[in-house]
């Protein structure tokens, strides 16, 4: 909020205003009266927003901890399915292959399949 104020106050000592075109309202930070005090209150709004998303998020990680839940994002694809591909890839399988018999996109078999070493890429090459 403060750096919104500070943004504000600057730009209004450069003679420059900022106005919303996307709002139904008339916001624009160039007129004296409402037109500024419109504009902070959209950034009161959204500094408030912004806290409260903070304040459940948190809430939600505290319920799931107590309730002994994972809090992790969820694993997108099972270790036995890259363990499969990763089969399939040393049997030869081209990737389009191996994405096809395992639901895995091609993008994602880069990421779990690309180095097995250090240095080492999917191909076996630099």
């Amino acid at each position: 909020m403060r750096e919104v104020l500070n943004l504000v106050h600057d730009l209004n000592d450069k003679q420059v205003g900022v106005r919303s075109l996307a709002d139904p309202l008339p916001i624009n930070t160039a007129d004296k009266g409402m037109g500024r005090i419109a504009f902070l209150l959209l950034a009161l709004f959204a500094e408030m927003e912004r806290t409260f998303t903070a304040e459940r998020a948190a809430h939600a990680r505290a319920v799931a901890e107590a309730s002994s839940r994972r809090i992790r994002r969820p694993v997108a694809h099972p270790a036995d399915k890259i363990e499969y591909a990763r089969l399939l890839k040393q049997q030869g399988s081209s990737l389009g292959e191996i994405a096809t018999k395992t639901g895995i996109p091609k993008t994602s078999l880069h990421r779990h399949l690309a180095v097995s070493g250090p240095g080492e890429t999917l191909n076996g090459t630099y």
